[in-house]
């Protein structure tokens, strides 16, 4: 286990301890389970690859039961006032609030990011919860005439039933929170699925959750892998709508698996954001911009500075701040509060470094970084230094795949209509940044990058009560405000005949 000063606090019912270590227990119906696990899943901290907790490695069996507990309890919770499941959101909400330091360092033991993002990221759960509850009232229909006399149509929107929710690494709370809000505030039920990197976060919030008041079945979190139990979720017909942030890969999986049932889906998926710098840019607020958007949370957000298109003619200086800036971070132990943490796991860390020697194979040009650091408090855990890399070639895969990590490549374009044309040249639609002073430019790019979400003159950063989707292959349907909250709700049509 970890030193005092990095000790985290679990509040979620554990089976018992291995070696003094948690064994964790799932949250299903009203109950607390780890009934038939035969096998445990050991949590690892990324800084310093000591195990902080085991969680049970569920099957088939649990997502069933779970399945069943979210189908049994929605009914009733359909059936509560509007303002009633509201309160129990703002209930939730508050208790976030109050742990929050406490859930930002389980954040930062699981996942590895600093300590300062991971409390940020704990106190956006009752920043989503709240915005949910306060649109309990604003779910609205519609009442259509009739070419009948004595006759009405009606529309009305209504929850699909139980909501299969399955949760990337990057930010286990912001994700998790950001599925439980709209899908219970619109009277759907919901079973969690946190990816087995991070199912700590999740495990928490499901306590504050029985702590707040919630109905047994209606916050179920069970844990397991993708392969099991995450498909289980997916192709049982007893899931209504599976909604899911995580990988392409893990994307286009789960559309295959939803295919027999025609299942609805909502998946938010990877991201290649350009990072368009042109000639008339604020340059250091730009550069201040790029370091935030590549390196935050050690690189590892879809909607990540993941590949920089500079004007050839502020490129040189650009370059030279940029290079100094990203040199100047602070890599150290994330309890600590350092600029950049580790990488999530060693295969995470493998992935990005296979990228890089590819890249410098095939001729890119390492103009910083590109190793791990070493020695002392670095020889263990899974480290990365903020790499930028030049020269790169039109064709590299540097240029086309996710990275999601401290590492992005730059490229010299000639023109505003060069940059759109780079900018476009992928099969992620998710975010894009560009950065001018140009009021035609930008009335221009509104159009022109196909892209769900652009960020002008800033950086990377969305809020509860916009918009976030992706076009392309960065996914289908979207999170966040009033229109992400439509995607858990279906429209009911009924011709009120009274003649």
């Amino acid at each position: 286990m970890m030193g005092k000063s990095h000790s985290i606090e679990l509040s979620a019912p554990a089976h018992d301890h291995d070696g003094g270590v948690p064994r964790l227990q799932m949250r299903i119906g009203g109950s607390w389970t780890a009934a038939f696990v035969e096998n445990w899943m050991a949590v690892e901290n990324p800084a310093t690859e000591e195990i902080i907790a085991f969680v049970p490695e569920g099957g088939v069996e649990h997502a069933d039961q779970a399945l069943a507990a979210a189908r049994d309890a929605q009914a009733g919770w359909q059936a509560l006032t509007a303002g009633a499941r509201a309160a129990l959101l703002h209930a939730l909400a508050d208790l976030s609030d109050a742990h929050k330091e406490r859930l930002g360092r389980i954040i930062t033991a699981e996942q590895g990011k600093p300590l300062r993002e991971a409390i940020g990221e704990a106190g956006a759960i009752g920043l989503y919860l709240r915005y949910a509850a306060e649109a309990a009232l604003r779910i609205e229909g519609d009442i259509l005439p009739s070419d009948r006399a004595g006759e009405e149509i009606w529309i009305r929107r209504v929850p699909y039933g139980v909501v299969a929710a399955l949760t990337a690494w990057n930010y286990p709370a912001g994700l998790a929170a950001r599925k439980l809000g709209p899908a219970l505030v619109t009277g759907n039920t919901i079973v969690l699925k946190p990816h087995e990197l991070t199912p700590l976060t999740a495990l928490e919030i499901a306590h504050l959750a029985e702590r707040a008041g919630f109905p047994p079945g209606v916050v179920n979190v069970v844990t397991g892998q993708g392969r099991t139990i995450g498909e289980r979720l997916v192709t049982s017909d007893k899931s209504d709508l599976v909604t899911m942030t995580g990988s392409l890969r893990a994307g286009r999986d789960i559309f295959a698996a939803g295919a027999s049932q025609i299942k609805p889906l909502r998946l938010e998926l990877g991201g290649k954001a350009p990072f368009v710098v042109l000639e008339d840019a604020d340059i250091e607020k730009a550069v201040d911009a790029a370091v935030v958007s590549r390196f935050t949370n050690c690189g590892q957000i879809c909607t990540c500075n993941e590949r920089m298109y500079l004007h050839r003619d502020i490129a040189p200086a650009f370059v030279e701040k940029f290079i100094a800036r990203a040199q100047a971070l602070r890599l150290g132990d994330p309890m600590t509060d350092p600029d950049m943490g580790p990488k999530s796991s060693a295969d995470e860390r493998d992935k990005v470094e296979a990228i890089v020697q590819s890249a410098v194979s095939g001729g890119a040009e390492v103009l910083l970084g590109g190793e791990r650091p070493s020695g002392g408090a670095f020889d263990k855990g899974y480290w990365m230094t903020p790499t930028i890399l030049g020269n790169i070639a039109e064709d590299s895969p540097l240029l086309r795949d996710e990275i999601f990590g401290p590492v992005v490549p730059i490229v010299e374009v000639t023109s505003f209509e060069d940059a759109m044309t780079h900018a476009n040249a992928s099969h992620f639609g998710l975010s894009a940044y560009v950065f001018t002073r140009r009021l035609d430019r930008i009335m221009r790019l509104q159009s022109e990058l196909k892209f769900g979400e652009i960020y002008i003159n800033r950086p990377c950063g969305d809020l509860p009560h916009a918009f976030h989707n992706g076009w392309r292959q960065s996914g289908i349907g979207g999170e966040d405000g009033r229109y992400g909250i439509e995607g858990y709700l279906r429209k009911q049509t009924s011709y009120v005949n009274w003649s």
